[in-house]
């Protein structure tokens, strides 16, 4: 049966809103959350991969299970996989990268496309949900997705490209990106010893990289967009949400 670890990026430098994993939710910390859905998900262990001690230490505190990380890494790719060599896992055939500021992400989201990925066999694979708002095709916060086909609730089609811009208009198959990816471990270790392409750095988007590099993305679709905090903004809507939620 294959076997999958979930690894959460997490530092504290974010550019837009420092110290937001810390930021409180319902009395827990927003990394937190997220450790606590990617538990309730039940495909494999969890663990937080982190610079900071701070995030450390609170995950720890509420329970979790993290590992410090080196403060130079340009991307979230490179720190999980740092984190993979350190925890030294036997056995492990799929890494699932979720982001740490996702705090409300959608368990069943993370199980399906664990399924998916197992059944398919895909290389790499990743979310993406309906766009409801015509708005958030000009929000360059919002990454956008074409899909090779309409995407199902029981199909895996390929991703053809990713953009931050408003060029996608006209695409049916156009949705509004999840950043979480599960790996093959022998693709993410070829992953992360590609160099950054041009268009990865001018979009600030490492799964462009993927592509630029004949690496496979398929892509599984979401029952819903997860609230990403990126700004107070962001962090008071979903605070307000979460908690009159409960």
């Amino acid at each position: 049966m294959a076997k999958t670890l979930i690894l959460i990026p997490s530092r504290m430098a974010a550019t837009r809103l420092p110290g937001k994993p810390l930021l409180k939710i319902n009395s827990l910390s927003i990394v937190s959350h997220v450790f606590k859905r990617a538990e309730e998900a039940n495909i494999g262990e969890v663990v937080v991969a982190t610079e900071d001690q701070e995030i450390l230490e609170d995950v720890l505190k509420n329970g979790g299970k993290a590992v410090l990380t080196s403060n130079d890494h340009k991307t979230g790719t490179d720190r999980i996989f740092e984190a993979f060599q350190k925890l030294n896992i036997k056995n492990i055939d799929y890494i699932l990268n979720l982001q740490g500021d996702e705090p409300n992400i959608n368990k069943s989201d993370i199980i399906n496309l664990n399924n998916l990925m197992i059944n398919s066999k895909s290389e790499i694979g990743t979310l993406a949900a309906i766009i409801q708002d015509d708005k958030m095709f000009d929000n360059k916060n919002v990454v956008k997705v074409v899909t090779e086909n309409k995407l199902e609730k029981d199909n895996f089609p390929t991703a053809l490209n990713f953009s931050r811009e408003n060029l996608m208009m006209g695409s049916k198959n156009t949705y509004h990106h999840i950043g979480i990816y599960s790996y093959k471990v022998n693709t993410l270790e070829k992953f992360v010893k590609l160099s950054q392409t041009d268009r990865e750095k001018k979009n600030k988007l490492e799964q462009l990289r993927a592509i630029d590099n004949n690496l496979k993305i398929n892509v599984a679709l979401a029952k819903s967009s997860p609230i990403g905090v990126d700004t107070e903004e962001d962090y008071l809507a979903i605070k307000k949400f979460m908690e009159y939620k409960l």
